[in-house]
């Protein structure tokens, strides 16, 4: 059994990691051990660093970015068919190619635990080994618990970003990018982030928060954020804006569902000359006040989208934008225009207003028994007037003028943004959001973060990015099994299945040669995108 030991040479203060392999020693009949020198641990990143002893790196010959025969050492036969898929969205998504100019010492054993993940639906990291020896990964060698841990403290915040800074150039900013954030609960007591908050899954644990930024046509990932799970959604853009400014995007166009509305986050957007869509509450004044002058004539045969059965108006108006400048000590104000999208659902409507109906019936059930809720006491006041004698008893009467201004907006919602377009087209970029919500889905169920089962901070970071680089592979081969209609036949983990039957053989001074394909694994790598493996 292989590990990892560590030891200082006191004269010179240097760390040095050997990897210590245990073996029966039959003639003094005891466990031995027999160490092989690794490299120096560098005291900043506490990567190992490859060396020969005496102070001079090994010289390092990376594996090939390409597919391509690689010289074997011993003759082997592996499954191969899903790991050469994986390969090929590597190098088409240059994820590959950005991964070795970030992390170039240990970029192979990030995407062989990458690939694990994703193949291997749920299973947690101490199963790698048993992976590891069936299949051909990047890697080529078992990845020990120990040594993840440590490949995880050593991801550095410079290198993700820089990693996140490359992704996202490969991305267009003339897209919209989805913005959103989940929470994923932790049973830690030592992560300084990990908070009681509002947990978006109504887990009693404490939590931490993740904050995803998606594009919206390609929709692939390319930046993430780890916070404190008691920071609420709106306080979050203007550490985002600032974020995105750090990595080099200056004109983005974010969509954002309503948690994040706020005066302030408008106000931040416009002061960065950025554009966006983001979901409003009817309940908000200006939005109330805008509808209320549309309000008769909006359910017209014109408004009607037949696509998506619901009636739509657009409104221009102004937003009244606010500045403080500390160096005039002043704040600025002044109208900017803005875009306020309108949308009626009759079925919503009608639904709601039975809720509603169903609720004052209990509440009018409530007084007329005597059997008041304390926490009732407000409805009671507002939607009913009771009267109560000697003879009559308690008469209960409804408030009309309350119910009807409550079922006023029954069935609306709406929409905010400062760039022109039609109601329905910001229809569909807002709902093109829930890709985010799908790859909050991925992480917690099959990338097996729904709670995070580790202790330090930064094994958390480098395990988070790990996730973060699986999610993108993951975002890619759902998109293109949607647009080639392949989840008609196959649900994702069938597809990698059947691709992951699929063998290669190597052998000493022999090209790689792959086992037979099926036609409908070589449909399956065509509808992904990626030509099928040939023997080499």
């Amino acid at each position: 059994m292989a590990a990892i030991v560590y030891q200082t040479d006191k004269r010179s203060g240097i760390t040095y990691a050997y990897e210590s392999v245990s073996y029966w020693d039959k003639d003094k009949q005891q466990s031995r051990a027999k160490r092989t020198l690794i490299g120096r641990v560098d005291n900043e990143t506490k990567e190992i660093v490859p060396t020969d002893g005496r102070g001079r790196k090994k010289k390092e010959v990376p594996a090939p970015l390409q597919r391509g025969p690689v010289p074997s050492i011993q003759t082997s036969r592996s499954f191969y068919g899903a790991t050469y898929l994986l390969d090929a969205i590597g190098e088409k998504l240059s994820i590959t190619e950005d991964l070795k100019h970030c992390f170039p010492s240990i970029y192979w054993q990030i995407l062989s635990i990458v690939y694990y993940l994703i193949l291997e639906d749920k299973n947690p990291l101490y199963r790698f080994e048993k992976w590891s020896s069936l299949h051909k990964h990047p890697y080529g060698k078992n990845i020990t618990s120990q040594r993840s841990s440590e490949l995880f403290t050593s991801i550095t915040e410079e290198a993700k970003n820089k990693f996140f800074q490359l992704q996202g150039k490969r991305r267009t900013e003339k897209e919209f990018w989805a913005y959103d954030i989940t929470s994923i609960s932790s049973y830690s007591e030592h992560l300084r982030q990990v908070q009681y908050g509002k947990n978006k899954e109504s887990d009693p644990l404490a939590q931490l928060n993740l904050a995803l930024v998606f594009g919206e046509r390609s929709n692939l990932p390319f930046y993430y954020r780890k916070l404190a799970g008691n920071i609420p959604d709106s306080k979050t853009i203007k550490n985002l804006l600032a974020d995105l400014d750090v990595l080099g995007f200056s004109k983005v166009k974010l969509v954002m569902d309503r948690g994040f509305y706020s005066q302030d986050n408008i106000n931040a957007l416009f002061k960065e000359h950025l554009k966006f869509l983001i979901s409003v509450k009817i309940s908000l004044a200006f939005i109330r006040k805008e509808l209320d002058l549309i309000y008769d004539k909006f359910r017209i045969f014109e408004h009607y989208s037949e696509k998506y059965e619901l009636y739509c108006h657009t409104v221009q108006t102004n937003w009244l934008y606010t500045q403080y400048r500390p160096y005039k000590g002043d704040t600025l104000s002044e109208p900017r225009r803005i875009y306020i999208h309108y949308y009626y659902n009759i079925d919503k409507a009608a639904e709601d207003e039975k809720a509603f109906d169903r609720k004052l019936i209990a509440l009018r059930h409530e007084l007329e028994s005597g059997k008041r809720v304390p926490e009732h006491e407000n409805l009671y006041k507002k939607y009913f007037e009771t009267k109560t004698t000697p003879k009559r008893g308690t008469k209960v009467t409804a408030n009309e003028h309350a119910v009807t201004k409550a079922k006023r907006y029954y069935g609306f919602f709406a929409l905010l943004t400062n760039e022109k377009m039609d109601a329905i087209t910001a229809l569909e970029l807002y709902r093109n959001k829930d890709v985010v919500e799908k790859a909050f889905g991925n992480l917690k169920e099959r990338l097996n973060m729904r709670r995070t089962l580790v202790s330090s901070e930064q094994s958390l970071d480098g395990k988070l990015f790990v996730e973060f680089v699986a999610l993108i592979y993951l975002s890619y081969i759902k998109k293109q099994m949607q647009e080639t209609d392949l989840f008609k036949s196959y649900t994702l983990q069938s597809a990698l299945d059947k691709l992951d039957v699929i063998e290669c053989f190597e052998a000493p001074g022999q090209k790689l040669r792959v086992g037979e394909l099926l036609e409908k694994q070589k449909e399956i790598y065509i509808g992904l995108g990626v030509a099928p493996p040939s023997s080499l």
